[in-house]
């Protein structure tokens, strides 16, 4: 009667081992002095059919085994010294051989353990590389963005990635195989390449420019306009809600009555749902470079110490040796990659804010027909609302630089209100107070935002090119005049025989040495001096 029952290979195969050892013994003592009388060597032929033999029964086990593990590992090495064994006896009893016994030899088929180590190592490592691949398919299925808790403010999908990668690693280490840096190197490429493709479905998230709007076209100065003044009629009885009045008409439908009064004192966060899930995917980012690196250390440490010379044996001291075996030497391309997804992020989310979820309270509304009295406060105040809340949502590690891209995006549509605001906005020379007095004012609140997550020095130094135009605004009309002409000859666009003069191609990179920004400057001046240049210089229509 054949019973099937469950049986462990690793114990059949040491069993196997050991009957064969006592076998060949068995051969060697009692059999082979007898056979010797007709056999010049019995015993090599029956060690050869005896190794040959349990080499194909283990081929058979190893070809059953799905998973490398410490005792397969002790069960191959005993192989190892079974075959070493045999091998041993066989020279010495073909010793006196013309050949010494290698012709002999050459019929034993080699075990290579060895090889049977590496690639059932290799087949482990690609069976959870395809269980992380797996975990990343799944997150770009149904990863949301939401938090995972008020603990944890990560995507869920980067908790089980970086969770399985860490057990991953613990358990290669755990199995007790001899030199493996070929392995180390095998699977730290599998983990990084899952990580980056990680990485690349977090920085998926479209591009910053899709939040800019689009620039107007140029167009001269009119202030006097019927639209102005029927605004300033509507808005003239507003004294205290100046929030109410920095709004057109549609933004300004909410704030009537007694509500308009407290909207200053308690505004709210215009950040919208779409906003925070980026912070979301920004935490989910640090998330895996602080993981990754923590991943890398161990990968490190395991790895030299597997065939490094014990701690008090070194002539480091303890601490050095310490330091020098945790050095982090892999995954340079997922840290590579994580960086910039994280600028990235970084700057879509910032422009959203600022482009999108703020455009009642900032583009749309700051100096908008009336630089006096529409002034940067109520933008401010909003802000901070949003600062209070991008801080609370982000983790520390990820909270300088958002605010940094945030204070550039503050700066681009300060200057975009500034060159590119439309027929909304007009500016004298006097307004140039004003408009020096609410810049400084914006700055302050990136130097004190979130207990100073961005230096003073960075803050001055991305405000120099915003500074550096503002201050054309504070020339006279003359000066801008004389200054465009100067920058236009310079860029080869001076008269050619009373022709017109070619408009100056537009970027959006604002500084005060471009002849467009000039130009732009010039077309927001409200003077009849710039309207009288720009309408013979380049034709260019009133505002309707």
């Amino acid at each position: 009667m054949i019973v099937e029952v469950e049986e462990d290979l690793s114990e059949i195969l040491m069993q196997l081992i050991r009957d064969t050892e006592n076998l060949a013994v068995v051969e060697k003592e009692t059999y082979s002095p007898i056979l010797k009388k007709w056999h010049p060597v019995p015993t090599a032929v029956a060690l050869v059919t005896l190794h040959n033999c349990f080499g194909i029964v283990l081929k058979q086990c190893i070809s059953r085994i799905t998973g490398l593990t410490n005792e397969l590992v002790r069960v191959l090495q005993t192989a190892t010294k079974l075959e070493k064994v045999l091998v041993q006896m066989v020279v010495e009893d073909a010793a006196d051989c013309d050949d010494g016994g290698k012709g002999i030899i050459k019929e034993m088929t080699s075990y290579d353990v060895d090889t049977i180590i590496l690639n059932l190592m290799r087949a482990w490592i690609d069976d959870r590389l395809k269980i992380g691949r797996q975990c990343v398919n799944r997150a770009k299925d149904n990863e949301n963005w939401n938090p995972k808790s008020k603990t944890g403010p990560h995507a869920q999908s980067a908790v089980d990635l970086m969770k399985l990668a860490k057990v991953t690693v613990e358990e290669f280490f755990g199995i007790q195989v001899g030199a493996r840096d070929e392995l180390v190197q095998v699977l730290a490429d599998g983990l990084e390449s899952l990580v980056q493709e990680y990485t690349s479905f977090i920085a998926s998230c479209g591009a910053k420019q899709s939040y800019v709007p689009a620039l107007p076209p140029l167009t001269r100065c009119n202030q006097d306009s019927v639209l102005l003044q029927l605004w300033k009629k509507a808005a003239a009885p507003c004294q205290a809600g100046m929030d109410a009045c920095t709004v057109p008409v549609k933004a300004a439908g909410g704030g009537g009555g007694s509500g308009s009064s407290k909207q200053p004192n308690k505004p709210r966060s215009s950040t919208s749902r779409g906003t925070q899930r980026l912070y979301v995917r920004l935490n989910t980012l640090h998330y895996i470079l602080a993981l990754l690196h923590s991943i890398d250390k161990s990968l490190s440490f395991f790895s030299r110490a597997s065939h490094s010379p014990s701690p008090h044996r070194t002539p480091l001291g303890n601490r050095q040796y310490r330091r020098r075996i945790i050095a982090p030497t892999h995954f340079d391309l997922a840290r590579t990659a994580i960086h910039a997804a994280i600028l990235q992020v970084s700057e879509i989310a910032a422009y959203r804010l600022i482009f999108a979820d703020s455009a009642s309270n900032f583009y749309n509304s700051l100096y908008a027909y009336s630089v006096a009295e529409s002034r940067i406060q109520p933008t401010l105040r909003a802000l901070k609302q949003n600062l209070n809340l991008l801080v609370a949502v982000l983790t520390h590690r990820a909270q300088p630089g958002a605010v940094r891209e945030v204070m550039k995006a503050c700066f681009e549509c300060f200057l975009t209100v500034l060159l590119a605001g439309g027929p909304a906005r007009a500016f004298t020379r006097s307004d140039y107070e004003m408009v020096v007095e609410d810049f400084g004012s914006l700055k302050r609140v990136f130097c004190s935002s979130g207990e100073g997550l961005v230096a003073e020095d960075v803050v001055e130094k991305e405000a120099a090119p915003v500074e550096a135009v503002v201050a054309l605004m504070g020339l006279p009309t003359e000066q801008l005049v004389e200054d465009f002409i100067m920058m236009a000859s310079k860029a080869g666009m001076a008269f050619a025989g009373g022709q017109r003069m070619p408009m100056p191609p537009t970027t959006r990179k604002w500084n005060r040495s471009d002849p467009n920004k000039v130009l732009r400057v010039l077309c927001h001046r409200d003077d009849d001096v710039a309207n009288r240049f720009l309408k013979k210089t380049f034709q260019l229509p009133n505002r309707r």
